[in-house]
C-alpha cells in the first residue's frame, strides 16, 4: 500500500519521476479525497500537493489520520491552512527559490510588453493592418525611469536586480528596510506607488496580504505608470484596478495573476492597456523540473525520517 498521494495534474517528467520514486495513489483534484476508500486513505502519510490554488483544509487533513506532510509544488502555499496542519503536527513545505528567475524575467517581460505595446503591435501585424495601414501606434520608452518593488523577498530581489540592468531608479517596499546596493527605502507603499513610473507587486500572498494594493495606491502610480501583478491576484484591489484602466487614471498594467483565475473578469479582457498573461511565470520546463525535485526532496526526507529541505509550517 503506498504511503504517498499526488494531487493534481503533473508533467509527463514529473508523474513519472513520482511513481518512480514513491508509486503514489492518484487524484486529479483535492475534492475528489473522499471518494477514496477508508483503507487508502488511512495509509496515506505525505501528500504531493499541486492543487491550483484549492483550500486544502481541516476537512482534508482528518480525512488522512496517518498525514505528516503536505508537499506543496509551487513557492505559494497560501491554499494550504497551515494552522490546521500545525494542531494536526502535519509539516508543510514548499519549492522555494528555483522559480525565482523565470518569475523575475516574466515580470521584465510584462513589464516591456506593456510598456512597449509588443502584445497589441504583435496582433497587428497578424490582424494584416500593419499592411492595411501601416505602423501601429507608438508605445513609451521603458528604460531609464523609477521603479518600486512592492515586497523585497526572493523574487523581489531578482526584479529589483534586473531593473538596475535597465538603468532603472530602483525604490522598494518591505516590512523593514533591506541591505541593497542603494535602492530607496519607502516604509509607506502609496508613498512608494506616488515615487514611481512603474510598481512591481511581489508580495506573499496570503490573508495578510489579500487587499493590500489599494485603490489610492493604484491610483498614485498614476495615468503615465504602469502596474505589474505577478504575486496572487488578491493582492491587488481588482475592482479598483479595472476601473482606473478603464478611466485612465492608470497608464497600464501587465497581470499574471487574478482574482477567481483560471475564470477572468470580463472587464480586463476589454482594456487595451492591460498585458494579460494565463499565470504562467514559473511555466517553462526547467522550472517545473527543478520544483518537482525540490518536492520530492521533501517527501523522501519525510518518509526517511531526516530533517525537511524547505518546511514553511
Amino acid at each position: 500500500m503506498s504511503r504517498t498521494l499526488a494531487v493534481g495534474t503533473y508533467s509527463e517528467e514529473a508523474d513519472a519521476a513520482l511513481a518512480e520514486t514513491f508509486d503514489p495513489v492518484r487524484l486529479a483534484a483535492i475534492a475528489d479525497l473522499a471518494s477514496l476508500d477508508e483503507t487508502t486513505r488511512a495509509g496515506i502519510e505525505g501528500v504531493a500537493y499541486k492543487g491550483g490554488g484549492k483550500p486544502f483544509g481541516p476537512a482534508e487533513m482528518d480525512l488522512l489520520p496517518k498525514l505528516g506532510l503536505i508537499a506543496n509544488f509551487g513557492v505559494g502555499y497560501d491554499a494550504i491552512d497551515t494552522g490546521a496542519a500545525q494542531e494536526r503536527g502535519i509539516a508543510v513545505t514548499n519549492t522555494p527559490d528555483v522559480l525565482n528567475d523565470d518569475v523575475a524575467d516574466f515580470a521584465i517581460a510584462l513589464w516591456l510588453m506593456q510598456r512597449r505595446g509588443t502584445d497589441m503591435a504583435g496582433r497587428w501585424l497578424r490582424d494584416g493592418r500593419w499592411a492595411s495601414e501601416g505602423p501601429p501606434p507608438l508605445a513609451h520608452t521603458a528604460s531609464g525611469g523609477r521603479a518600486g518593488v512592492l515586497g523585497l523577498g526572493r523574487i523581489g530581489h531578482e526584479i529589483a536586480d534586473r531593473l538596475a540592468a535597465f538603468k532603472m531608479d530602483v525604490h522598494y517596499y518591505a516590512r523593514s528596510e533591506k541591505e541593497t546596493p542603494g535602492w530607496t527605502f519607502h516604509p509607506d507603499p502609496v508613498d512608494l506607488a506616488a515615487s514611481v513610473d512603474v510598481l512591481f507587486v511581489a508580495l506573499k500572498g496570503g490573508p495578510e496580504t489579500a487587499g493590500f494594493v489599494t485603490r489610492e495606491m493604484i491610483e498614485a502610480v498614476g495615468p503615465g505608470g504602469c502596474l505589474v501583478n505577478i504575486a496572487r491576484g488578491n493582492t491587488v484591489d481588482e475592482e479598483a484596478l479595472i476601473a482606473a484602466l478603464r478611466d485612465g487614471r492608470l497608464g497600464g498594467a501587465g497581470l499574471d495573476v487574478f482574482v477567481g483565475e483560471p475564470e477572468v473578469d470580463l472587464r480586463l479582457l476589454a482594456l487595451p492597456n492591460a498585458v494579460l498573461q494565463p499565470h504562467h511565470a514559473t511555466s517553462t520546463h526547467e522550472c517545473r523540473a527543478a520544483m518537482g525535485r525540490v518536492q520530492r526532496d521533501n517527501i523522501r526526507a519525510f518518509l526517511d525520517g531526516r530533517p525537511l529541505p524547505t518546511r514553511v509550517a
